[in-house]
C-alpha cells in the first residue's frame, strides 16, 4: 500500500511540470491558434539559465531559499522574453497560416532555440544544488518522499487557480477571451489585440520556462531537455482538449499518474503506456477530455491541386530533366550517389503522406510509423528468412499495409491537431518497440549487416529508385485527376456536405491512409536496402518531420513539389553538417524563412496568398 501511495505523490508531482509546460501551450494556442512546438525550448532555457545563474554566476544564490526561488523565476522571465521576440519576430507572421505551416515553423525555431542554447550555455550538463531548507523527507508508512516534490504538488492547483483568476476576473483575461472570439470586433472598439498576443505568448513561454526551472533540484539541466517534455506535453494539450486549462490539468494528473506507475511496474513500456492513454481517450471523446467538437472551427479555403507542367509531354520532360540530374549524380561519385539516393526515398516518403495531406486533408506528425515498419519488415525478411531485394520489399509494404489497415479506421476518425498526435502516438509506440524489443530488432544496436544490395546490383537499384520515385509523383498527378481524387478534395473541403451527398466519407479517408501507408512502408523497404541496416531512429519524430519537410519545403500542392523539398533537405542536411557544429540552428533558421515567406512551398510563391484563412474564431482558450 505504501508503494502506491509513493507513486502516486510522485505522479502528482510530475504532473505540476506536466501541467505548467501544457497551460502555457493552451494558452498560446487558444489566442493565437499556433501549436507552439518550440513550447519544449523554452522550458530548456528556463532550466539552463537559473542553473547557470546558481551555479556559474552567482553560486552564494543556491545558499538562500528566497534568492533560489528568486533564481527559478529569474528564469521564467527569459524565458518570457524570448518567447516575446519570437511573437514579435516569427509567430505574429503566422497567423491565420493553417496548423501545419505554423508547426513547421516553431520545429525550426526549436532547432534554432537548441542550437543558441548550445552556444550560449556549453555542451554540458549543470547539475544545481538542491533546494535550501527542502532537502529533507517526509515519511510515508515506512518511506520517504521529499519534501521538495511534495512542496511542487501543491504549485499545480495553485498555477491553475491564478490562471483561473486571471481569465476570468481581470481586464487582461477578458480581453484575451475576446480575443479568440473576435479579433476583428475588439479592434473596431478601439483595443489593439497584438499587445494582447504579445502578453499571451510571453505568460506561455514564462509558464514554461518556470516548469523547467523547477526540475533543477530534481534533474540536471541539459540540452535534451526540450524533445524529452514536449511530446508528452502534446500528449496532455490533446488529452485535456485544445484550449481547455482545465482540461490541460486533469489530463497533466493521468498522464502524470501513468508516467508515474509506468515507470515502477513497466519500465520498458513506460512512453507506450502513456501514448495508449491518450488513443484511448480520444477513441471515445475525439476532441479530448474537456475540448471542444472537432468542427468548431472555421475551414481552411480550397487549395486546388497544381500539377504543372500540366500536359503529358510536360511531365515527360520534366522527368527527363530528373533523370539527367540522377544521372550526374551517378557519375559525380559515392558521396552524391548516396545523397541522390536518399533524396529519392525522400521523395517517396513524401509523397506518401502528400497523397493524404494535400488531397485528403489528413495531418500526420507520425509517418515515420509506417516507414520504420517498412524498414524493420523487409530488413527481418532479409535476415531470417534469407529473402532477396524483391520479397524483402513486399514484407515491408505488408507489415506497413497490415498495422495501418489494422488501425487506420481509428485515426481517421479524428482530424487536424488530434490526428497529428494519434500518428505520433503510433510513431512512438513503434519507435518503443524497436528499441527495447532486443531480440527482434536488435535494440539500439539495430539490424546492421543487410546484403540486399551488392556492388554489382548497385547501378540497378539507382535506377530503381528513380523510377519509383518518378512513378510515384505520376500516380499522385493521375489520383488528383481520378473521380477519387475529387471525392477526397470534397471530403477534405467540406466533409459534411460531402456526407450529405452520399460520398462514404469514412471510407475514402481510411482508403487513402491505408494506400499512404503502404508507399511509405516500400520507401521505408528502399532505406534499409540502401543502408544496409536499420535503427530505431527511423521511427524517430524527426524522421516525421523531415517527411513533413520534404512536402513543405517544396509545396503541398505541388505536384513536382517533393522533388524540390528533398533536394534541399537532403543537401542542406548534409553540407551543413560537415564541419558546422550549428548546422541544425541554420536549418530551423531556414526552415522558419521558407514558412514565413513562401507557406505554399518554393514552387508555389504565385499562390502564397492563397494559404492565408484570415483571423475567424477558432478553438479560443477556456478556463
Amino acid at each position: 500500500m505504501t508503494f502506491f501511495a509513493i507513486q502516486f505523490l510522485n505522479g502528482l508531482s510530475y504532473a505540476t511540470t506536466l501541467f505548467l509546460m501544457a497551460a502555457g501551450l493552451t494558452l498560446i494556442f487558444g489566442v493565437t491558434r499556433i501549436v507552439n512546438f518550440a513550447h519544449g525550448g523554452f522550458f530548456m532555457l528556463g532550466a539552463l539559465f537559473s542553473a547557470h545563474w546558481l551555479v556559474n554566476w552567482y553560486p552564494a544564490w543556491g545558499e538562500n531559499a528566497w534568492l533560489y526561488a528568486a533564481a527559478m523565476f529569474l528564469g521564467a522571465a527569459c524565458a518570457a522574453l524570448a518567447g516575446a521576440a519570437a511573437e514579435f519576430v516569427l509567430l505574429r507572421r503566422l497567423y491565420g497560416v493553417p496548423e501545419l505551416y505554423q508547426l513547421v515553423a516553431t520545429f525550426g525555431l526549436s532547432l534554432a532555440l537548441h542550437d543558441a542554447m548550445r552556444w550560449g550555455f556549453g555542451p554540458d550538463e549543470v547539475f544545481a544544488p538542491r533546494f535550501p531548507g527542502l532537502k529533507g523527507a517526509i515519511e510515508v508508512g515506512g518511506e520517504f518522499f521529499p519534501q521538495y516534490q511534495a512542496l511542487t504538488i501543491a504549485l499545480g492547483p495553485l498555477v491553475w487557480l491564478g490562471l483561473h483568476l486571471l481569465l476570468t476576473r481581470s481586464v487582461f483575461g477578458t480581453r484575451v477571451r475576446a480575443a479568440t472570439q473576435d479579433r476583428g470586433m475588439l479592434d473596431a472598439l478601439g483595443i489593439n489585440p497584438a499587445p494582447l498576443m504579445l502578453g499571451t505568448v510571453a505568460l506561455g513561454c514564462a509558464l514554461a520556462g518556470l516548469g523547467g526551472a523547477l526540475q533543477l533540484p530534481r534533474e540536471p539541466a541539459n540540452l535534451q531537455m526540450d524533445v524529452n517534455v514536449v511530446v508528452e506535453t502534446f500528449v496532455v494539450v490533446v488529452t485535456g482538449g485544445l484550449g481547455s486549462i482545465s482540461g490541460a490539468f486533469f489530463a497533466a494528473l493521468l498522464i502524470g499518474l501513468v508516467h508515474a506507475f509506468g515507470i515502477s511496474l513497466m519500465p520498458q513500456a513506460t512512453l507506450v503506456l502513456v501514448f495508449v492513454t491518450m488513443a484511448l481517450v480520444l477513441a471515445l471523446r475525439p476532441q479530448g477530455l474537456l475540448g471542444k467538437a472537432l468542427d468548431a472551427g472555421p475551414k481552411e479555403v480550397a487549395h486546388k491541386f497544381h500539377r504543372l507542367p500540366s500536359t503529358r509531354s510536360g511531365f515527360l520532360l520534366v522527368s527527363a530533366g530528373v533523370i539527367v540530374l540522377a544521372s550526374l549524380a551517378w557519375w559525380a561519385g559515392d558521396y552524391w550517389q548516396s545523397l541522390a539516393s536518399d533524396a529519392l526515398i525522400m521523395v517517396m516518403l513524401g509523397v506518401s503522406l502528400q497523397s493524404m495531406m494535400a488531397l485528403g486533408g489528413l495531418v500526420s506528425f507520425g509517418h515515420a510509423a509506417f516507414f520504420a515498419l517498412g524498414s524493420y519488415g523487409a530488413a527481418l525478411a532479409h535476415t531470417v528468412w534469407g529473402w532477396s531485394l524483391p520479397g524483402a520489399l513486399a514484407v515491408g509494404c505488408a507489415t506497413a499495409f497490415g498495422v495501418a489497415a489494422a488501425l487506420g479506421g481509428v485515426l481517421v476518425r479524428s482530424a487536424g491537431v488530434y490526428l497529428a498526435m494519434l500518428s505520433l502516438a503510433l510513431a512512438q509506440v513503434v519507435w518503443a518497440a524497436a528499441s527495447q524489443w532486443v531480440t527482434l530488432t536488435g535494440g539500439d544496436n539495430g539490424l546492421i549487416g543487410l546484403q540486399m544490395v551488392s556492388g554489382d546490383t548497385r547501378p540497378l537499384f539507382f535506377a530503381l529508385l528513380v523510377g519509383l520515385a518518378l512513378l510515384s509523383i505520376a500516380v499522385l498527378g493521375r489520383l488528383s485527376r481520378s473521380t477519387l481524387g475529387a471525392a477526397l478534395q470534397a471530403v477534405r473541403d467540406s466533409p459534411q456536405r460531402a456526407a450529405a451527398s452520399g460520398l462514404p466519407v469514412q471510407w475514402i479517408k481510411y482508403r487513402v491512409y491505408v494506400e499512404s501507408a503502404t508507399l511509405a512502408g516500400l520507401a521505408g523497404g528502399l532505406f534499409a536496402a540502401h543502408q544496409g541496416a536499420v535503427f530505431p531512429s527511423v521511427a524517430a519524430v524527426s524522421t516525421s518531420v523531415d517527411a513533413l519537410l520534404v512536402i513543405l519545403l517544396g509545396g503541398v500542392h505541388q505536384l513536382w513539389g517533393t522533388i524540390a523539398g528533398a533536394t534541399i533537405l537532403v543537401w542542406a542536411a548534409a553540407e551543413l553538417g560537415r564541419g558546422f557544429d550549428y548546422w541544425r540552428g541554420a536549418l530551423g533558421l531556414l526552415v522558419m524563412v521558407i514558412m514565413v515567406a513562401a507557406p505554399s512551398g518554393l514552387l508555389g510563391l504565385r499562390w502564397a496568398s492563397q494559404v492565408r484563412t484570415g483571423a475567424g474564431p477558432a478553438h479560443g482558450v477556456r478556463p
